[in-house]
């Protein structure tokens, strides 16, 4: 059999489907189904996190490193990149306090986008931490104590009206932020891919599941009042809770943090689901090959939603025992090899993104998951073909497009031709 056969009859029913349906003007992603849509053809994401380019971009001298490190990722097929859009308090943040924003700061994440844009990556931008790095909901909470709030858990992110009024309210000051690089504003820009409510969010004061579900549907309701545009997504990392059947549970490493990933991602304003998977991490005390075999169970068990489904996190770090780049590059084939293999078939997995993307001469940021495109040229290469495997999927697709537009063409002119040449003489 053709090793193509199942990619072309899917492409095949797919594009009986959508078709029709299509908006070949449309820049804006878009999902139908469980695919990513962008100008009427399927999108596939082979992506980067980066979490500090505003950050950096913040810093007019070190812009370039942020143009560095979308150029190299750019010349590798790479079309995603996941970032931070908030800095809570603390040292050179983007907001001070509630409200109270530092220019600068959102200067240098209209760079970002700016910059994205120029290099044709799209952004994932991140609208708060679970963790205390950046401010984080440790940082919501305090200052909903310094207001006279009486708050005992961090987890009172989810629940009190104070911390989540402060929350809208970043949510709308990013929505609505006019570019002074593009002029554009960011809910009108389709650099933007989609938004991300929070990076990894745990409840684990309410492992029923309730609050963090409560939370998920009040604020994409509330993304969604604003910004119709784009996509938006939970930040999950994939763990599963009182909704999913005793087999899912177990497959959850040893976590009970709140979260209910098919629950969570059922919510209709929720556009895509997303999954992070550190094995390394998760099973430390076990050896490669039984965490690779996680892995694969893992991903195999989250391509069953009815939404298009992201890695948004995944890698391996060199500080583990017995690191070799051949097992980094291992675990990256497993994990490309699963999307791949979904997409091919039609499913739902569309893309991934590794953790972390640096340029050159950031060694301060280094933290054992770090790829420098530049430097680390096997799991570059790894990197490479999927993107290329991921566009040729995309091409197929696209060729199939332009072949029906032309017969359709070519159908409603045949009329007017026969028309226009009956009785006539042809020629001279």
């Amino acid at each position: 059999m053709n090793q193509h056969f199942p990619l072309i009859l899917f492409f095949l029913l797919l594009h009986q489907r959508c078709l029709l349906s299509a908006n070949a003007a449309d820049v804006f992603i878009r999902t139908r189904g469980i695919h990513f849509f962008l100008n009427g053809t399927p999108f596939y994401a082979n992506g980067f996190n980066a979490y500090w380019l505003m950050y950096l971009a913040s810093d007019p001298s070190q812009r370039p490193k942020v143009s560095a490190a979308f150029r190299q990722a750019a010349a590798h097929g790479l079309t995603v990149a996941r970032t931070w859009a908030f800095s809570d308090g603390g040292y050179r943040p983007l907001q001070y306090s509630p409200g109270s924003y530092n220019e600068q700061m959102f200067k240098g994440l209209d760079f970002v986008v700016a910059d994205a844009r120029r290099h044709g990556i799209k952004l994932i931008l991140s609208l708060a931490n679970n963790y205390d790095s950046f401010g984080g909901k440790k940082q919501y909470v305090n200052w909903a104590r310094s207001r006279g709030q009486y708050l005992t858990s961090d987890d009172d992110f989810f629940r009190n009206s104070v911390v989540k009024g402060f929350y809208k309210n970043h949510i709308r000051s990013v929505l609505n932020r006019y570019n002074t690089i593009t002029g554009v504003v960011y809910k009108n820009d389709p650099t933007i891919m989609a938004w991300e409510l929070m990076n990894e969010p745990r409840c684990t004061s309410d492992p029923s599941g309730r609050t963090i579900q409560a939370w998920i549907m009040e604020m994409a309701s509330y993304v969604k009042s604003i910004d119709r545009n784009h996509l938006l997504e939970i930040g999950l990392e994939g763990f599963y809770g009182q909704s999913s059947s005793n087999w899912r549970t177990n497959l959850n490493p040893g976590f009970n943090i709140g979260t209910d990933f098919i629950a969570n991602n059922r919510i209709p304003a929720i556009d895509f689901a997303t999954v992070h998977s550190y094995p390394d991490q998760w099973l430390s005390s076990s050896d490669d090959q039984k965490q690779l075999s996680f892995l694969s169970n893992w991903l195999d068990a989250q391509f069953n939603l009815h939404k298009p489904l992201l890695i948004t996190e995944f890698g391996k770090s060199w500080r583990d025992p017995g690191f070799s780049p051949y097992e980094r590059d291992t675990l990256f084939n497993t994990v490309y090899s699963k999307i791949y293999a979904s997409a091919r078939r039609g499913g739902a997995a569309a893309g991934g993104l590794f953790w972390q993307l640096l340029a050159e001469g950031m060694d301060s940021f280094r933290d054992g998951y770090e790829i420098i495109l530049d430097e680390n040229s096997s799991t570059a290469n790894v990197i490479a073909q999927q993107a290329h495997k991921l566009y040729q999927i995309r091409k197929i697709f696209s060729r199939m497009r332009n072949s029906a537009m032309w017969r359709r063409g070519r159908a409603r002119r045949a009329p007017w031709l026969a028309a226009g040449n009956k009785g006539k003489r042809i020629g001279n």
